[in-house]
């Protein structure tokens, strides 16, 4: 093991050279693309036009088949009919025309009448005034346009100007009935003469004389016009509109392009051509699109850990997420050789909160989600159902969904049996993504299918949570890492060494617990590791046990031995504790952090009551001499717990102490560790010193609260006086 950490150790030193750095980027760089290589490389094919294929084939990509896509759009256009419109106002126009010539036939006859009266009333010849026919026509044609006047003939005119007024009234409004009747009907170019022979038919059968119907029916046949013409304009939306609503002819991503034994036409053809399945072996896109995706990937993680310094710790996290990443991808591939189009859904077995779960554990809940996120991209490629270059974004939302979970189940258990619960609980949350993921695509799973994917799901969890146990010591140890569950562990008051301080110094076992409360507290306030602080503090004065009756906190009942022996021996004694503990810690291989708690607890701080005791004995002593031999606190946490220690130290040895003493005390001692360089060598500052100040005040006073003095406190006191 020893040799194992030297290594380790080398690797960490290694790791601070950015070219260290960067090669480790570039092995897990080359070990995604290898792992998902297969999974983008494109699918060689052999396929010639009308050959028979030996095999289904499934496109890698949705891609729109345009060829396809223009002869509907064309078929619908060829759809859509002209659209023509009836215009209703020419049924009123035609109206009005006849309705004029009417008009004008009894305008003509009334001024004939009105001239005849005049000369009758001058007794003229009113046989010689009578005018001709022809003059009359005249008149009428000169009331009239030229369209009507070539239009109709002369007989008609004749017909109407030679007509009784009430014949000619009746033929009028029969005329204009049997006009607005056909007009108020669709009437296209080839449908004009149909429609004059249905106003001949509605005038043919009248009681007028012959020459007057005559004249009606040619005046009819003369008012029907075409009243339906093509509109361009809304032909041509509608065509617009046919083509909008034609969907594009896609091929899409997973669809059977051709079934194996199936001859490959033209169409198909030209299908597997759009789908790139013809000259797969030139593209280096996928290949590209990989290495893209990979480098961003790893950018992000690489400024992740940058952004956390270039520390011991951060070297070893990098490390750790590295393997366990490469570890999840390395079980994530070897599942995936078991995908097949018949047993596609083989990634819900994958133990996706796995990972997640151990760095969760053994660095923090941020890089377990990321962890997290890109595992479950990297599931979308590999788990692709055979269909080389596709995402299976069904797989990808399965483990990023099982990772939260192990994460978010273990944010507050920090007990190594509760791992097992976790794995549990994400079974659960496995089985209602399944469920939910079902409903979503509203699919059609046999109750077989969906037995066969609950069993998967819940091995996922389970077997999520056994490697996680099983990983762990291994990490913990070959790694050295000290995790919340470790020292949950290591609180335990069965632990050999905490029996050990219990029965043979009680005293110190009750300072212990004492201080742990106080350095505990003041961490948690400072953002710093209070549960280590708690369990370093259970361990700091483990070297008493060595000699414990040479400790004030384990003298009841006894004499002082420091009363008897010289200032320079009680000084060896007092200060060999702290050695002597980090030795007995390292001997029972306690990780390192309880060990440095237990070395560097007390710094280079001087032990003043010997030191001044010597010097009142008049030998020549250095002040060098009465200190501790160090090293200086190197943590926040191993800072305030020195600061606790001498604390709860001082305020025990009075004997009643009023909130302001407290608060003077603690104020006094963080200044003097702070003037005397103690905290010279951590990363603790002046704010945070403060915050620690208050928070043992708050602690002490709860403790040092005043009591009501009970009236056999007071006889017991009279009596002791």
């Amino acid at each position: 093991m020893e040799k194992m950490q030297r290594h380790f150790s080398t690797i960490l030193d290694l790791l601070n050279i950015k070219l260290f750095r960067l090669l480790l980027f570039l092995i897990l760089g080359s070990i995604l693309f290898l792992s998902m290589y297969s999974n983008v490389k494109p699918e060689k094919l052999d396929l010639t036009l009308f050959s028979v294929a030996d095999k289904t084939i499934r496109s890698p990509i949705t891609v729109e088949d345009k060829g396809n896509t223009e002869r509907a759009r064309q078929e619908a256009v060829n759809q859509v009919q002209d659209v023509y419109i009836v215009k209703k106002e020419y049924a009123q126009n035609q109206v009005d025309l006849v309705t004029s010539i009417f008009d004008s036939v009894t305008e003509v006859n009334n001024e004939i009448k009105a001239e005849l009266k005049e000369r009758a009333d001058q007794d003229m010849d009113i046989e010689a005034a009578v005018i001709p026919i022809e003059e009359r026509i005249v008149r009428v044609k000169e009331k009239l346009t030229e369209e009507v006047t070539k239009v109709i003939s002369d007989p008609a005119f004749a017909a109407m100007l030679q007509a009784r007024p009430e014949d000619l009234a009746i033929a009028k409004d029969m005329t204009l009935t049997a006009v607005n009747n056909v007009m108020s009907r669709r009437i296209p170019a080839d449908e004009v003469e149909n429609g004059k022979k249905r106003v001949e038919e509605e005038l043919r059968y009248t009681s007028l004389n012959s020459s007057l119907r005559s004249a009606i029916i040619e005046l009819g046949r003369f008012a029907i016009i075409q009243n339906e013409f093509y509109d361009p304009k809304a032909t041509e939306e509608l065509r617009q509109q046919a083509i909008d609503n034609v969907e594009p002819v896609k091929i899409l991503e997973g669809q059977i392009i051709v079934e194996e034994g199936q001859l490959i036409s033209r169409d198909v053809y030209q299908q597997l051509e759009l789908a790139g399945l013809l000259n797969s072996d030139q593209s280096l896109k996928p290949f590209a699109g990989l290495a893209m995706f990979i480098f961003i990937i790893l950018s992000a993680l690489y400024f992740l850990f940058d952004e956390m310094g270039k520390t011991e710790k951060v070297q070893r996290q990098l490390l750790i997420f590295s393997l366990i990443f490469v570890l999840s991808i390395m079980i994530m591939k070897l599942v995936s050789l078991f995908s097949d189009q018949e047993f596609s859904e083989i990634g819900y077995v994958f133990p996706a909160a796995m990972g997640a779960m151990l760095i969760k554990i053994l660095i923090d809940e941020r890089l377990a989600v990321f962890q997290t996120i890109i595992t479950g991209i990297c599931g979308s490629i590999m788990f692709n159902q055979g269909i080389t270059g596709t995402l299976n974004v069904t797989v990808a939302i399965y483990i990023i969904a099982s990772g939260l979970a192990g994460i978010l189940y273990l944010r507050q258990q920090n007990q190594r049996s509760k791992i097992l619960q976790a794995g549990m609980f994400v079974s659960v949350i496995n089985l209602f993504v399944i469920v939910a993921l079902v409903l979503l695509r509203n699919s059609q799973y046999t109750s077989l299918e969906t037995g066969f994917y609950f069993m998967l799901a819940f091995l996922s969890g389970i077997s999520s949570a056994v490697l996680t146990i099983g990983l762990l010591p291994f990490f913990e140890a070959g790694f050295g890492v000290l995790t919340a569950m470790k020292l949950i562990e290591l609180s335990s008051p069965n632990h050999p060494l905490l029996r050990k301080i219990l029965t043979e110094a009680p005293g110190t076992y009750h300072h212990s617990v004492m201080v742990a409360n106080l350095a505990e507290s003041a961490c948690e306030a400072v953002g710093a590791n209070g549960l280590l602080a708690r369990v370093g503090c259970y361990y700091h004065d483990i070297g008493k046990t060595k000699r414990p009756q040479f400790f004030i906190e384990n003298q009841m009942n006894i004499d002082n031995p420091h009363d008897k022996l010289p200032p320079v021996t009680s000084k060896n004694i007092i200060i060999a504790h702290a050695a002597d503990g980090s030795e007995m810690l390292r001997k029972h291989k306690m990780p390192k952090e309880i060990v440095d708690i237990a070395e560097q607890h007390h710094g280079t701080t001087l032990l003043k009551f010997f030191y001044h005791k010597a010097k009142q004995s008049g030998s020549d002593v250095k002040e060098a001499d009465f200190r501790y031999p160090g090293p200086k606190a190197q943590t926040k946490e191993i800072a305030i717990i020195g600061i606790a220690d001498s604390v709860e130290a001082a305020v025990r040895s009075m004997s009643r102490p009023t909130h302001d003493q407290i608060e003077s005390l603690v104020r006094n001692i963080i200044a003097d560790r702070l003037q005397d360089g103690q905290l010279n060598d951590c990363d603790i500052t002046l704010k945070e010193l403060q915050i620690v100040g208050d928070s043992f005040c708050e602690t002490l006073k709860g403790i040092f609260h005043s009591r009501i003095e009970y009236p056999e406190m007071t006889k017991q006191k009279v009596k002791q006086a």
